[in-house]
């Protein structure tokens, strides 16, 4: 077996550090903000029919009043991407209120295991 050199082992264990303990970096996820009552149900539609407002569920104004009762009510804010049908848990619960039930972009790290955005940022989606 051959000897590895001393400034080599440093160098290595340096690496190896430096890798692990990288920051995660930002990513930018997009969809609406939603609560998590509707989310499991992927629309307002059911709980929007049982406050009589049944067929309003593409009105911004009636998507924002059931995300805020809803959150309210209980729930929690999570971004719902309709798309691939995700829902993503948000860790901060203040800065989606001004975009319930809005499309957004969230910058924010991904904890992969909990499908929970770190939110950096919410900004309305163009």
């Amino acid at each position: 077996m051959k000897k590895i050199s001393y400034g080599l082992t440093v160098l290595i264990a340096l690496t190896i550090i430096e890798v692990g303990t990288a920051a995660a970096k930002d990513q930018t996820f997009t969809g609406e903000i939603m609560d998590s009552q509707c989310s499991k149900m992927a629309s307002h539609e059911m709980m929007l029919k049982g406050h009589g407002m049944a067929g309003k569920e593409n009105d911004p104004a009636a998507k924002k009043m059931c995300t805020l009762d809803c959150v309210k009510a209980g729930g929690k804010f999570v971004l719902f991407n309709a798309a691939s049908k995700t829902v993503y848990q948000l860790d901060d619960q203040t800065k989606p209120v001004d975009f319930a039930g809005g499309k957004v972009r969230v910058t924010g790290t991904l904890d992969k295991a909990t499908k929970t955005i770190h939110v950096t940022t919410i900004k309305a989606a163009s």
